[in-house]
């Protein structure tokens, strides 16, 4: 007796999702509670920008509701994050 033939089943080609290579990001949010001068003060202590870009930083915090700060791989934000939580600001990690 001959046995039925059974032709291979040929897998159906999965596409694999691209890795998300998005970089991180920490993200300063408004919050009523520190002075202007004291936000521009510790962008520039903690990420070396120049007076100007740390205080358009502060201008976007202000009028915006919230701005970028700095950008990268994901421990390094949650560092950056944790670093300006030690300074009293309110700071999120996400992604870009």
């Amino acid at each position: 007796m001959a046995l039925p033939q059974v032709a291979p089943l040929e897998a159906p080609e999965i596409e694999e999702a691209p890795a998300d290579d998005r970089p991180w990001v920490t993200i300063v949010w408004d919050d009523p509670v520190n002075l202007m001068s004291y936000v521009t003060y510790v962008f520039q202590k903690l990420f070396g920008y120049s007076k100007e870009r740390a205080e358009q930083l502060m201008l976007d915090v202000h009028t915006k509701g919230k701005a970028v700060v700095s950008s990268g791989a994901r421990e390094r934000m949650e560092m950056d994050a944790n670093q300006l939580h030690g300074y009293g600001l309110w700071a999120t990690v996400d992604r870009a």
